[in-house]
């Protein structure tokens, strides 16, 4: 149970240290759910802070989620994944990016998937989380359509249908349903196959 005192301290937080405390918290339930929308009064409960405090930091639930959403594709970026998906060779650059996925999601779980995928979302992903999607399966079709002389939007497609194995793989090892190394041994594996299947005969 939160005390008094831990409330009080948790009122003092720096903006920058409250908005992460949001996120986090929000984050957790996004997991837990495994779905949207989430209760603002559950929020505000969880990180000890008033309804008003919270849309001072996030003005609506979409801001919230995007907001999300920013920060765990600025961990993909520094993981290297934009590096990744501009490799010349299709194979190399879906294998990258998928280890560098499979690795986000094992250890912090399949946000983007959920949040992107709800309806709740639809129309409200913000300009800057599109651009980044748009950037990483761009360069990955570009070099699809070398490699695979498909259209762009078969290539996007191949793309999104391979990066869907470490984004489970992710998942089983957050949810502690498989070790680490298998599971990554396993997707790897799994994506080579995929890639294998649908490169040209010759």
């Amino acid at each position: 149970m939160v005390t008094i005192v831990e409330l009080e301290e948790k009122r003092r937080l720096p903006p920058d240290a409250r908005r992460s405390q949001l996120l986090s918290v929000a984050s957790e339930m996004v997991l837990a759910q495994g779905g949207l929308p989430l209760s603002i009064a559950e929020i505000g409960r969880k990180a000890g802070v008033s309804k008003a405090l919270f849309y001072a930091y996030f003005p609506s639930q979409h801001d919230l989620l995007n907001a999300i959403l920013l920060e765990k594709l600025d961990k993909l970026e520094a993981a290297g994944l934009s590096e990744a998906a501009r490799k010349r060779d299709f194979s190399e650059a879906v294998t990258a990016c998928a280890a560098i996925y499979f690795d986000h999601v094992a250890e912090r779980g399949p946000l983007l998937h959920i949040i992107l995928r709800d309806a709740y979302m639809a129309g409200h992903v913000s300009a800057k989380v599109n651009a980044f999607r748009d950037r990483i399966f761009g360069a990955l079709a570009r070099a699809g359509r070398r490699k695979l002389g498909l259209n762009a939007k078969e290539a996007i497609a191949v793309a999104s249908l391979v990066i869907t194995i470490p984004e489970e793989a992710g998942r089983l090892v957050f949810d502690k349903e498989m070790k680490r190394d298998r599971a990554r041994e396993l997707c790897l594996d799994l994506v080579a196959s995929a890639l294998k299947a649908i490169a040209p005969a010759n």
